[in-house]
């Protein structure tokens, strides 16, 4: 029992797709966060570049998932697949992980689009 506020614009549906690219990017956080942990506890990695560079990925994820429903979440997160695709360079493991979820988020962004377009 809500009652409009004065003033205040109604929210506007959320589309498949930016319902697709958050729930994909916060699951995609997670391991990113995961990974880089991993990466540091094995010693893979120098301690800075695992946490200032996973760090700053989980960073870029988080934006882009807040802002998925705007245009520039979904660019950020075409970047976030490009960076976590560029970790084949760290390790390969890592770069798997990368080119599985990048996979899911085209598929995704096909698919969602795709549906976006039959219910418009």
């Amino acid at each position: 029992m809500t009652a409009a506020r004065p003033g205040r614009r109604p929210r506007r549906a959320r589309t498949v797709t930016a319902t697709l690219a958050a729930m994909m990017l916060a699951t995609e956080l997670l391991v990113v966060l995961l990974v880089f942990l991993a990466l540091l506890g094995l010693g893979t990695l120098p301690a800075a570049v695992a946490l200032g560079g996973g760090g700053a990925l989980v960073v870029l994820i988080a934006v882009a998932a807040a802002l998925s429903s705007r245009r520039i979440g979904i660019v950020l997160g075409w970047i976030a697949q490009i960076v976590l695709l560029s970790t084949f360079a760290l390790d390969f493991a890592v770069g798997l992980v990368g080119l599985i979820f990048a996979g899911i988020w085209t598929y995704s962004m096909i698919v969602g689009r795709r549906i976006d377009r039959r219910t418009a």
